[in-house]
C-alpha cells in the first residue's frame, strides 16, 4: 500500500489565509479565499485537484501506450476544474480534459481510443467520478 499526505493548514477566519504543502515538500503554496473565488495570488483546492487530475491522466496514458509498444516522445494534458460558487455551497461541477501526444506508429483514432481509456481508468478519474460532468475533450496526436 502506498500512503501520500498533503497538509492544510489556515490562520485566522475565512478573509485569512493558509498554506497547503506536499508530503515530499516540492508544493508548498499559500491559499485564499481571494485566491479561490477572486483571482488573486495564490493556490486553491481546484487548481491542486486539476493538476493531479492532468498529472495522473498523463501518466497513466503514456503507461497504457507503453504497455502496448508504443513509443511515446510526449503527452501534454489539462485538466480544467469547473467551480460553481451559486446556490449557496459552491460545488465542482465539470472537468475537462485536454490532451496532446506525440506518439509514434499511432493513429489519431487509436491515439484518442487511448486517451479516453485513460479518461475512464487513471486513480484520479476514479475519484472524480462523483463530478457530475467529466469529459475528453479533445486527444489530439501531434
Amino acid at each position: 500500500m502506498i500512503n501520500q499526505r498533503g497538509t492544510a493548514v489556515w490562520n485566522g477566519d475565512i478573509k485569512g489565509s493558509g498554506e497547503i504543502s506536499t508530503q515530499s515538500g516540492t508544493v508548498k503554496a499559500p491559499y485564499s479565499v481571494g485566491a479561490r473565488f477572486e483571482g488573486q495570488r495564490g493556490t486553491n483546492p481546484e487548481e491542486l485537484i486539476g493538476a493531479a487530475h492532468a498529472g495522473c491522466y498523463t501518466m497513466f496514458l503514456t503507461s497504457i501506450l507503453t504497455q502496448d509498444g508504443k513509443q511515446v516522445k510526449q503527452i501534454r494534458t489539462e485538466s480544467k476544474v469547473t467551480l460553481d460558487p451559486s446556490g449557496g455551497v459552491p460545488k465542482i461541477t465539470k472537468i475537462v480534459l485536454t490532451t496532446e501526444g506525440e506518439v509514434d506508429g499511432l493513429s489519431q483514432e487509436e491515439f484518442q481510443q487511448y486517451a479516453q481509456r485513460a479518461k475512464d481508468q487513471c486513480p484520479v478519474s476514479a475519484v472524480l467520478s462523483a463530478v457530475p460532468e467529466m469529459q475528453l475533450a479533445s486527444a489530439t496526436l501531434k
